[in-house]
């Protein structure tokens, strides 16, 4: 009995005293409490009280800003630490929306382990700090995003021309200098959301011949400014829209041709994920093993974009060899690909121009979409692309190539593809190209090369009549080591392919035997080497003629 009643005692105070810390740990020890008590001491009156964001149509209740009181509604003048400070001006009101839509993270949450998602388990936690515009991904759809070397070029005229001198981009400029130079014109930071005056350069010289004073900042900071170098402003200013490095992000993203074998809401290639959702990726799911620390998914991305076949044994994805830049950029804007199922009434402008009205993502030059769909295979200046473990991608921007090559047969390659190889039909597949977009590929690819579509030679498509049984022969002995036996590729392309064989004519094939690729394995047979004979005339058409044997649907 005695035993019992000690039991009972201490038992009891042992769960009082549970309770007691307990309390004090609610309502003492709450770290909230401690981050109000330092803004107590710089505001008067300050009222320590559990603060929260509730926005009822978007189902929200934050309470971050019971610690980054600062970024309260109605208490931005709240003095303190870092925490304490106000929210950066980003274009919105911060409470209009919550926190954990931009940031990630568990609004309603006290402890801040558990307010920034980092408790077990919790499938969203909040951005790591350097990846902080990737949040502008939950609502936000930047469009015409043009590819990087565009936007340097138009970040590189913009400085030459000293625009900051009188405009504040990304928080640089737009200050009065010590000589007087310069003045405050508009932020120019969130000009491509908002729209430019489509006049304005003959706005700003008009408005410099009405100055007469010769110091004016009108006659010192602006004059004339060649075509070329206006587009390149244009390009810049339409991509500036508050979130600078995401939007280079992007075009770092549209540089490499990732959209070649990945979607990205709804447009891209089949080979790889779809990326819609990739920010979005539950860390808890993913496999950290041969990933170096932090095991967040920023860690598993970048890893992933260094060493895919590493991180995800047996990867279709080629190692690109990326810098560490690159890398950083496309982590970035893989992060930003966290589209929320928000109420319309919430959607940005850009949101609804794209899922509405099928604006593009990116811009629809031939240098951009060539860029987006095509450079990882094809190599950013044409020049091909070789991968471990795969077959060689053809070098289109050969000037050998481009000699023989027709508007026509690059047009209907890009449309129609090469079945059963990696290159899809852009013109045709859900998620394609749409056929300006082809014609300025094309118009890329004559420019950046200087060399014009050929004229037609007079001919027939189709006018070979040589002996297809000699130059099957032909064909084992010079050509099946590069192409197959049966023409299905292998180091050269597959000659056997029903779209290349549709489109070809037989002049191109002959031209292209005859004269081969320079910088490439193949050479021209019209000439002998070390290793074969030449071909004669009659031998490059018998081969042509039996190319035709696998032609299935004759012309």
């Amino acid at each position: 009995m005695r035993k019992n009643k000690h039991l009972l005692l201490w038992s009891s105070l042992a769960s009082l005293a549970l309770l007691i810390i307990a309390a004090a740990q609610e309502n003492v020890f709450k770290e909230w409490r401690e981050r109000q008590q330092e803004a107590r001491k710089a505001v008067p009156g300050f009222e320590l009280r559990l603060r929260q964001i509730v926005v009822p149509a978007l189902g929200v209740t934050d309470r971050c800003v019971s610690c980054h009181v600062g970024m309260a509604a109605g208490e931005t003048a709240v003095a303190g630490n870092q925490v304490l400070k106000p929210h950066p001006d980003v274009g919105h009101d911060p409470a209009a929306f919550g926190c954990v839509a931009c940031h990630g993270g568990q609004g309603r949450a006290t402890d801040r382990a558990d307010a920034h998602g980092t408790a077990p388990h919790w499938p969203e936690p909040m951005l790591p700090a350097r990846f902080t515009q990737a949040g502008c991904g939950t609502c936000h759809t930047h469009l015409a995003v043009p590819d990087l070397t565009q936007l340097r070029r138009g970040r590189a005229a913009f400085e030459r021309y000293d625009c900051l001198a009188c405009h504040r981009m990304d928080r640089r400029g737009g200050t009065l200098r010590p000589d007087g130079g310069g003045m405050e014109g508009p932020d120019l930071s969130r000009i491509g959301a908002t729209g430019i005056r489509a006049d304005w350069y003959e706005d700003h010289l008009r408005r410099r011949s009405e100055v007469a004073a010769p110091g004016s900042p009108w006659r010192t900071s602006f004059g004339e400014i060649p075509e070329a170098d206006r587009r390149d402003l244009a390009t810049l200013l339409a991509a500036s829209t508050g979130a600078s490095r995401l939007v280079e992000a992007k075009a770092v993203f549209h540089s490499l041709g990732c959209r070649g074998c990945h979607k990205v809401g709804g447009v891209g290639g089949d080979d790889g994920p779809d990326l819609t959702l990739e920010g979005k990726k539950d860390p808890g799911r993913l496999d950290f093993t041969r990933v170096p620390p932090p095991h967040d998914l920023a860690g598993w991305l970048g890893e992933h974009f260094r060493a895919p076949g590493s991180v995800v044994p047996g990867s279709q994805m080629p190692a690109l060899g990326l810098g560490a830049a690159e890398i950083d950029a496309l982590t970035l804007y893989m992060l930003s690909l966290r589209r929320s199922e928000v109420p319309e009434a919430f959607w940005p402008a850009d949101r609804i121009r794209s899922e509405r009205f099928g604006e593009r993502e990116f811009a629809t030059d031939g240098a951009t979409l060539y860029g987006t769909f095509c450079a990882a295979c094809h190599g950013r200046s044409g020049e091909g692309m070789r991968y471990a473990g795969m077959a060689a991608f053809p070098a289109i921007g050969n000037p050998d190539f481009l000699a023989l090559a027709d508007d026509a047969f690059l047009t209907q390659t890009v449309r129609r593809g090469r079945p059963g190889r990696r290159m899809p039909a852009w013109g045709e597949k859900e998620g394609g190209l749409r056929p300006a977009e082809i014609t300025a590929v094309v118009a890329f690819l004559r420019e950046r090369s200087g060399i014009a579509s050929p004229p037609p030679d007079g001919r027939p498509r189709r006018w070979v009549r040589g002996d297809a049984a000699a130059g099957g022969k032909l064909f084992a002995a010079w050509c099946a080591a590069c192409h197959g036996a049966a023409g299905q590729g292998g180091e050269g392309p597959s000659l056997a392919n029903q779209v290349l064989l549709a489109s070809a004519t037989d002049s191109y094939l002959v031209e292209t035997i005859r004269r081969g690729r320079r910088g490439t394995s193949m050479e021209g047979f019209a000439l002998p080497s070390t290793v074969r004979p030449a071909l004669a005339e009659e031998e490059i058409t018998s081969v042509v003629a039996f190319l035709r044997t696998w032609e299935k649907e004759k012309p």
